[in-house]
């Protein structure tokens, strides 16, 4: 029984930074530093929440080019794989990013990810989703969210999502009436504001108490996050920290946060875990070679 399991899109990460321009259309911009990682959201949180000690698998599919790579990958950082299955038939997702330290940019093969929905709809319908709480790295289509949200609960589940940036699905009407279903959401302040049409966190915060929402972490980058908890509103800012990259930071601060959370941490704790594990995952390029140990996080949080 894993304590979570992150269900996701997966991805190899080509990540390039240490540029001298962001070239135009039709220019080119030579790279510094070169890293391949495994990457999604999904991954990042996965490898972080496992760093702290949470026992953590992940669902996911890559094809078979490169499905050994990504489960050792999964192993080094201590993530279950018995969830992680193989398309003989398209290749492993892989992402270019290209990273600057104030911003950054994707361009993306989806491969084998096409089969991811219909793989975990399958697995929830069929309780096999064997973990005390599951975080969804992943926008699940209007159709059928609130039908696989009962799913995941009625495997015994807590839910949490973080579905990215997705303009047409954030802004559908249904995102404020299904979402209050799930136990804990993750958008950061752009998705925020596509969802409330708000501007102010505070005010994005209200609106999502408004409409239901018992816990909803805001990530406002470099300001830190807001915290909607039951009704109260909190907000932290991060540590100060020299930024390399801030690829996967959010998804950093998501596996601090629920590391906190599923340890019966206060609104407040649990706010400082996601904003120290963000902070300190851009000190290094990629999204997990940065993320704090167990020891270091629990260090930050007593000098907080």
């Amino acid at each position: 029984m894993l304590d979570v399991l992150v269900a996701g899109e997966l991805y190899a990460d080509l990540i390039l930074s240490g540029f001298d321009f962001w070239p135009k259309p039709g220019q080119e911009a030579f790279a510094r530093e070169f890293r391949r990682e495994i990457g999604g959201g999904a991954a990042i949180t996965a490898c972080g929440l496992a760093r702290l000690g949470t026992r953590t698998g992940v669902f996911g599919i890559a094809g078979s080019d490169h499905h050994g790579w990504l489960a050792q990958r999964f192993a080094e950082a201590g993530v279950d794989t018995a969830h992680l299955s193989v398309d003989a038939d398209e290749p492993t997702a892989f992402t270019v990013a290209v990273s600057t330290p104030a911003d950054r940019a994707f361009f993306t093969y989806l491969g084998a990810n096409r089969g991811f929905a219909r793989a975990f709809r399958e697995a929830a319908d069929a309780h096999r989703l064997h973990a005390g709480h599951v975080h969804l790295g992943f926008a699940p289509a209007w159709d059928t969210a609130a039908e696989l949200i009962g799913s995941v609960h009625a495997n015994g589940c807590t839910l949490s999502i973080d579905a990215g940036w997705h303009e047409d699905w954030l802004t559908d009407r249904r995102a404020l009436e299904v979402l209050p279903k799930v136990d804990l959401f993750f958008p950061n302040e752009s998705e925020a504001a596509l969802m409330t049409g708000e501007v102010d966190p505070e005010r994005m915060l209200h609106r999502f108490h408004v409409a239901g929402f018992r816990i909803v972490a805001l990530k406002l980058g470099a300001n830190g996050a807001g915290l909607l908890w039951n009704g109260e509103m909190h907000f932290g800012v991060p540590p100060a920290v020299t930024v390399r990259d801030t690829t996967g930071a959010g998804d950093c601060f998501d596996a601090g946060f629920l590391h906190a959370w599923l340890s019966g941490e206060s609104a407040a704790r649990c706010l400082r875990a996601g904003n120290v594990s963000g902070a300190l995952s851009c000190e290094a390029y990629g999204g997990i070679a940065g993320f704090p140990s167990r020891e270091r996080l629990a260090t930050e949080l007593e000098r907080a």
